[in-house]
């Protein structure tokens, strides 16, 4: 299973922590952005956008935590496009306050996953569990 994971840098550390969890249960991360400074030039924009793009193309399920950074939304919107399956986490209800909510946290192919990092990578982990049962 390949994951991409969407946020702002500054969730770099929670972002790392369920990438980790990911990782240590054999999953691939098809990017880590994290590794990169922000970026000071529109070529170094451009660099990262494609190696977004690709990872978010190249991946089984794309992974949000909000609150997100401005690109957050658009990789949403590409996952969307893609018909991938996405997990959109907040550790609270506040992703569901109607007058800030988007229409798009609400479609089927978004699973919300509200509570502890622990909680998301528990689901992750169940939903491909289901996906691919271990033969025995």
């Amino acid at each position: 299973m390949k994951f991409y994971l969407a946020s702002g840098f500054q969730n770099k550390k929670a972002v790392n922590y369920v990438s980790e969890k990911l990782i240590a249960a054999g999953y691939v991360h098809t990017y880590d952005w994290t590794k990169n400074d922000r970026a000071s030039t529109l070529e170094e924009l451009k660099v990262i956008g494609e190696a977004e793009k690709n990872a978010i193309l190249a991946s089984d399920v794309v992974i949000i935590i909000l609150p997100g950074g401005k690109g957050s939304h658009i990789e949403l919107g590409i996952a969307l496009g893609r018909e991938k399956k996405i997990f959109l986490y907040s550790a609270d209800e506040k992703v569901n306050d109607f007058d800030t909510t988007s229409t798009f946290y609400h479609l089927p192919e978004v699973e919300q996953v509200i509570g502890t990092l622990d909680e998301l990578v528990n689901k992750i982990n169940s939903y491909f569990s289901e996906l691919y049962p271990k033969v025995k």
